[in-house]
């Protein structure tokens, strides 16, 4: 009777664990972003407003690989322009894996508005 009573604690605690784990996995590994549209981080891309591709670049750097088990970890991730404040409009980010393998970053605007973009890229 003791035992059993421990091997079913045992299997619910474990069980809460992992999905912890996949709770926490889900939150830092999310692909989307949304930035404000300000002075610093706004530049002119065909005469729409857009984000700067740095900005771009640095939070999409810092997102593809947010934990070991999640993403390959890129260095030197540059976007050739800024990403047009429009939704729809999408660009291709680069990045080095460890290997010296490119890696092309499709990026895409889900919704924009005069102060934001909310914007996605795949991993």
């Amino acid at each position: 009777m003791l035992r059993s009573k421990f091997a079913i604690g045992l299997i619910g605690g474990l069980t809460a664990v992992v999905a912890v784990a996949g709770l926490g996995t889900y939150l830092f590994a999310g692909t989307e972003s949304t930035s404000g549209l300000d002075r610093q981080s706004t530049v002119s891309v065909g005469g729409h407003k857009a984000l700067a591709a740095y900005v771009v670049a640095g939070r999409t750097a810092s997102k593809f690989h947010p934990l070991p088990w999640v993403g390959d970890k890129l260095t030197g991730v540059t976007c050739p322009t800024g990403l047009k404040a429009v939704a729809g409009a999408s660009i291709t980010c680069t990045g080095k894996k460890s290997d010296g393998d490119v890696v092309d970053i499709p990026v895409r605007v889900i919704k924009a508005d005069a102060k934001s973009v909310t914007w996605k890229f795949e991993r």
